[in-house]
């Protein structure tokens, strides 16, 4: 079905592997168009709960877009390259009500980080670089970049990555809270279906509010607490959340069903 993903559905989890090793996966309109695809099917399929997207090979993540397509845009051309990409791809991811979570094995670079940045939360292995290097071609991120790397890690040290273009390694990443661990690469995709796999025990709709309203804060919206207290309310109508208390109260597990 795909040319340049493979993707899998085991134990409630989507694994979507960008699968063009040969070009350290880098992200062409084809990927583009196929992630989107992809993504739909998180949307849509009942029996995924959360998913991760992660890179063929050891090498890279992906370790950017495929700059061979950049030669013929002009400013409309380029414009609607990064609008493209973020409505089909980028802020699908963000925007999911199911956790989608980047397992970094090797080169996250410009549009491979923001690829990256736009999923809930890493991890990276050890051997993981990240970077945006965009001004070294005389452009900026256009992905998301901008936004979103200086959300992660504050305003200081995204300004000095995206205008000097330098790499961090994965424990810097740690560190500065890009990623939230950093594994050994044959570990790496067993460490996030372990969080996964906890994250999908929960109340699916709690999930979905968290996110959205997570999302909201990390751009500092000044609805944020107010749509905290009206989403803390709607979940006392759900059927999970009476649950989730009968389940507490009698010391047993709950039995969630998104209801």
């Amino acid at each position: 079905m795909y040319q340049t993903l493979l993707v899998s559905i085991e134990n409630n989890i989507c694994t979507i592997t960008i699968n063009r090793p040969d070009k350290l996966n880098a992200l062409n309109k084809t990927v583009i168009e196929e992630l989107s695809t992809a993504l739909d099917e998180v949307y849509s399929n009942t029996e995924i709960k959360s998913a991760v997207i992660t890179g063929a090979g050891p090498k890279a993540f992906v370790a950017g877009a495929d700059i061979s397509e950049f030669t013929a845009l002009n400013g409309e051309g380029g414009k609607a390259l990064a609008k493209k990409g973020q409505d089909l791809v980028f802020n699908k991811i963000e925007n999911s009500s199911k956790p989608i979570v980047a397992a970094v094995n090797g080169f996250a670079l410009g549009g491979g980080c923001e690829l990256a940045m736009a999923c809930h939360f890493r991890l990276a292995s050890e051997n993981a670089k990240f970077g945006q290097p965009e001004v070294n071609l005389g452009l900026i991120p256009g992905y998301g970049g901008t936004q979103r790397l200086t959300q992660l890690i504050g305003k200081g040290k995204a300004m000095e990555l995206m205008l000097t273009g330098n790499m961090i390694d994965a424990n810097e990443a740690k560190q500065l809270g890009l990623v939230n661990y950093v594994t050994p690469a044959d570990s790496l995709l067993d460490k996030t279906k372990e969080l996964l796999n906890i994250i999908n025990t929960k109340a699916p709709i709690a999930i979905k509010h968290v996110i959205k309203l997570t999302n909201i804060a990390a751009v500092g919206h000044e609805d944020g607490l107010q749509k905290e207290i009206e989403a803390f309310g709607e979940l006392f109508d759900t059927a999970d959340a009476k649950e989730g208390a009968a389940a507490f109260l009698e010391k047993r597990k709950p039995q969630f069903t998104g209801k």
